[in-house]
Parts: C-alpha cells; structure tokens; sequence
C-alpha cells in the first residue's frame, strides 16, 4: 500500500533578511494507493519543499506527513524521490548505480543483478548497463535515476521535476516512459511541475497551489481515458482542463506581480 496523507501541514523558515516566511500554509489532501498526482503552482510556493517533507528530507512546523497512516519522520525504504538533477555516481556504470540501492539492504548478488537489470531493461538502456554517466545524454542518465528509484521497491514515487531539464522531445519520451512503468508497477506517485501539459498528460488528479504560503486552491479530477497517448493534448476535454488550470496560476501570479490582465 501506498496510501500518502498531508494533513494541516505548516512550513515555516527564518532567514536574516526577511526574518520569518511561511512556505506552507494548513496544507490537506490525500493521494489514495496507487494514484497518480501532480501538484502544479507558481515558483516559490512550496511544491519541492512538500516533496521533501513526504521524503522525510525535513520536517513540518505542525501537521503531518503521513504515508499508510504512519508519521512520516525520516527518509524510509517505502519512499523514493526523483530529481530534476540525475545525481548519479559518476564512477559507477549505469548497473553498478541501479544495483546500490538494494546493496545497501543486503540483498544477495544475484537478486542486485537481477534486479539492476530488470529495471535497466525497463528503462530501455539495456545496451547501456556498462555505460558510465558521463557517456550517457541528459535523457539516458534520467532514466538510469527512475530505474535506481524503481530498483529499491517504494511504495511511493516523489518526483520533483524530473524532467524539467530535458529538451521537448526527450521530455515527451520519458513522458511516455514513466506512464508504462507506473501502469505496470502501479506505484502511488506525487509529481511536481512547472508544465500543465505535462501534469495533465500524467496525472490521475491535478493540485494546483497558491503563491507563496502555499495552499491547495484548486482539485482538478483529470476524467481522460487510460492509457493516454500524446495525441490527447488536443482534445476539447485536455484543453479546457489546461484553460481552467491557467487562470487559476494567473491569478495568483497578479498577486505577487504587476501583470497585466490577460
């Protein structure tokens, strides 16, 4: 199970010049086992630093975390995060990555291997698991992080932007990638992005969060059929979605900025 529960969770931090900001405000919502979600919101309110404090990577001022209704108080085995950065082990081969997760929970060899290679094959670079990072394109090396993440067995993806650096195409790709996998592994997954063509193309469910604190101001239940091929991004459905999400984001963009009314 993979049940995520974020209930009334506050985040707060003190800096010398502004003295003290709030990132998050009452924030609530429940990602149900097996779904996946993505939050969209303007720059700077507070979607990464929710994925860390589900990872277990800080801590809330008050509310909780919780995942299968257990507290969330550190980083655990039933979660696993993405980053935008690949952040591989530049000495080790794309296999030698893979396979360090499960070393480090003492499985046998032979189940690394077999494992490392499962999700390596599932990735699509099972002419690579020789390969080190630095021979691999942005996308390769992307993909080699999924499978590092996949390789561990989370219960829950958390996913920050993971292809925020990527070009068009190569992003559309993995896209596509990341659908297969999740379909097939049937992970709960929390996705974060800047990209509403890309949080509706993946999404079960849509959050989109006020500026800064951020709040959910927004629940958009993504009725679009499964599996979803890209062609769907022009549907009259995907756009009046994408329609609904943009005048959420600009409002709260006027907010903190002098923009013109569109």
């Amino acid at each position: 199970m993979g049940r995520v529960s974020i209930e009334q969770v506050s985040l707060e931090f003190r800096t010398r010049r502004t003295g003290t900001i709030v990132a998050l405000d009452s924030l609530s919502f429940e990602v149900p086992d097996k779904q996946f979600a993505v939050i969209v919101g303007p720059s700077g309110c507070g979607k990464s630093s929710l994925l860390t404090l589900v990872a277990g990577l800080n801590e809330t001022t008050s509310g909780y975390c919780k995942v299968d209704g257990r507290t969330v108080s550190g980083p655990g085995a039933d979660r696993g995060m993405v980053f935008q950065s690949y952040s591989l082990f530049p000495w080790l081969t794309v296999r030698k990555n893979v396979e360090f997760g499960p070393s480090l929970r003492n499985l046998s060899a032979r189940e690394r291997i077999e494992r490392a290679r499962h999700y390596v094959d599932a990735v699509g670079l099972g002419d690579f698991e020789d390969a080190y990072p630095v021979q691999l394109s942005g996308g390769m090396q992307q993909r080699v992080a999924l499978a590092r993440v996949l390789a561990n067995d989370p219960e829950v993806l958390l996913m920050d932007e993971p292809f925020g650096a990527l070009d068009n195409q190569t992003r559309t790709h993995m896209q596509g990638l990341l659908l297969g996998i999740w379909e097939r592994e049937q992970k709960t997954v929390l996705f974060v992005t800047h990209d509403i063509d890309e949080a509706l193309f993946l999404g079960d469910v849509v959050y989109v969060m006020s500026a800064r604190p951020g709040r959910i101001i927004d629940t958009i239940d993504v009725g679009l059929a499964r599996p979803r091929r890209y062609d769907i991004v022009t549907s009259d459905s995907f756009v009046d979605y994408k329609r609904r999400i943009m005048a959420r984001l600009h409002s709260e963009v006027e907010k903190t900025m002098n923009v013109m009314p569109l």
